[in-house]
């Protein structure tokens, strides 16, 4: 009995993963909000019946790629700043956002999924959180591991920080940026939001006529974006 359940197990695991590819393809065919389980069910010679037993609605399927996109996008970020030297804190910076650059490229669709504008009628459970702070919390570390070394340069600040922004900075630290000052926190969020805005300029055809060389543009602005972050470089 046991051998027959991990076959199930296997096989169950199996198709939910061939499930999730088909999936992928039908994002780059006709988008998020276009994702049929009927047609996936014919690409695999099912009854639809077959692949709602897997997948109840679009919205589960929808959850199922998000999750799978955050953790690959999380795992390329994780090596990248794993394979730069410990207490190079812009090169860390630059390995992670070149990973990133790395994986959007080769991952358009799924990029847009997850970064781009939001599908139609779809929120995104709790379940999915942990998955989608795997980036985060690795360009938090770089910052948090910098401030704790002691060469995180705190940016001067030409106003006070509102007391209104003060619980918004508090969640931030805590959850990815422990003991930085909110100087520090705010500057870490202005770079983070710069990186991901090249992203969506290059990945959205914003550059297109404009810019050729996009990969030493993007080089270029990881350096002013780690400056901006307060990282020594």
């Amino acid at each position: 009995m046991a051998s027959a359940r991990a076959l199930r197990e296997r096989v169950r695991k199996e198709l939910t993963e061939e499930i999730v590819e088909i999936a992928k393809a039908q994002l780059a065919d006709r988008g998020a909000e276009n994702l049929s389980l009927r047609a996936i069910a014919r690409d695999l010679g099912m009854v639809s019946s077959a692949v709602y037993r897997y997948f109840p609605s679009r919205d589960d399927l929808l959850t199922a790629l998000v999750t799978d996109g955050y953790n690959s996008v999380g795992t390329a970020v994780e090596q990248a700043d794993e394979a730069a030297a410990a207490d190079d804190f812009a090169g860390r910076w630059r390995s992670v956002g070149q990973a990133l650059r790395s994986w959007a490229i080769e991952h358009p669709h799924e990029y847009a999924l997850l970064y781009g504008s939001p599908v139609r009628g779809y929120h995104a459970p709790e379940t999915t959180l942990q998955a989608a702070m795997r980036d985060k919390v690795v360009l938090g570390r770089i910052i948090s591991d910098a401030h704790r070394a002691g060469v995180l340069r705190t940016p001067p600040t030409a106003q006070a920080t509102p007391e209104s922004l003060g619980g918004d900075l508090e969640r931030v630290r805590s959850a990815v940026l422990p003991a930085v000052p909110d100087e520090s926190v705010i500057a870490a969020l202005a770079a983070w939001s710069g990186l991901f805005g090249m992203l969506n300029l290059e990945l959205f055809g914003h550059f297109n006529n404009i810019i050729d060389d996009r990969a030493a543009l993007f080089d270029q602005a990881l350096t002013r974006l780690a400056e901006l972050a307060g990282l020594p470089t």
